[in-house]
C-alpha cells in the first residue's frame, strides 16, 4: 500500500505569506483614510441635520468644525464642502482624493465622495 504525502512545499508556503503580507500592508494602510472617510460622511450628516432653515454657510462649517475637531479629522476641513438647499434642506456634499504611498514610487489614488442627502 502506497501512502500520499500531504503538505505544503516550502515554495507555496513562502508564495502565500508574500500574498499574505501585501494584503495585510494594503490594508493596513488603506483602513486609516476609509474610517476617516466614514467620520466625515457621519458628521456632515448630524451637521445637515441640526440645520435649521435659516443657517448660514458660515453657522453649518463652524458646526461641521466642532464635529471635525472631536473626531480629530485633520486633513480635512470646512472649507472642502460644498454646501446647498434642496428643497428647503440643507444639503452638503464633499469630494477628495487620498494618495497613500505603497512602496517607492508606486502609490495608491482613492477618490472619496459623500453627501447628507443620501
Amino acid at each position: 500500500m502506497i501512502k500520499h504525502q500531504r503538505g505544503i512545499a516550502l515554495s507555496g508556503l513562502i508564495f502565500w505569506g508574500i500574498v499574505i503580507a501585501l494584503v495585510a500592508v494594503l490594508g493596513m494602510k488603506v483602513a486609516p483614510t476609509a474610517i476617516e472617510y466614514y467620520k466625515i460622511v457621519k458628521d456632515i450628516k448630524a451637521v445637515a441635520a441640526q440645520a435649521g432653515p435659516e443657517s448660514t454657510v458660515a453657522d453649518i462649517r463652524k458646526s461641521f468644525d466642532k464635529f471635525a475637531e472631536v473626531d480629530h479629522l485633520t486633513d480635512f476641513n470646512s472649507s472642502q464642502l460644498e454646501i446647498s438647499k434642496d428643497g428647503g434642506k440643507v444639503v452638503i456634499e464633499f469630494a477628495y482624493e487620498k494618495r497613500i504611498p505603497l512602496f517607492a514610487n508606486i502609490s495608491l489614488l482613492i477618490d472619496y465622495q459623500g453627501s447628507s442627502a443620501k
